[in-house]
């Protein structure tokens, strides 16, 4: 299973958990100049617009690792751009779901609410 496939397996996996968890699953995908969201999702409180990081458990450092400053700061700006066009009273919170997979099958799914603030950081 090349990396593409294994990514779009990792993103299925976690809208499908969020989904079981009572999330409303709104863009899978989300695209503009500005960056890439992989899922927009709600509850009764918050839109999260979440990262989705799938890696095979022998891979060293957690998956939630890889969302750097530089992806922040990406995802900040798509969020803003999709709020801007998808305006909501719901509050915005940035999570990250990691997905383990091992040839093609998903080991586990971990789901981090609020993995960073607004600021990025």
């Amino acid at each position: 299973m090349d990396k593409a496939q294994t990514g779009m397996r990792g993103e299925l996996a976690a809208a499908r958990y969020l989904r079981e968890k009572g999330f409303t699953i709104l863009s899978a995908n989300y695209r503009c100049r500005l960056g890439e969201i992989d899922i927009i999702a709600s509850d009764r409180a918050y839109i999260c617009f979440v990262e989705v990081k799938t890696r095979s458990p022998q891979m060293l450092g957690k998956p939630a690792d890889a969302v750097d400053a530089v992806k922040r700061k990406k995802l900040l700006a798509a969020a803003s751009r999709y709020l801007s066009q998808n305006p909501t009273n719901l509050q915005p919170r940035f999570d990250v779901v990691e997905v383990y997979v091992r040839d093609g099958a998903v080991l586990r799914v971990r789901h981090i609410p609020n993995a960073f603030d607004g600021e990025g950081l």
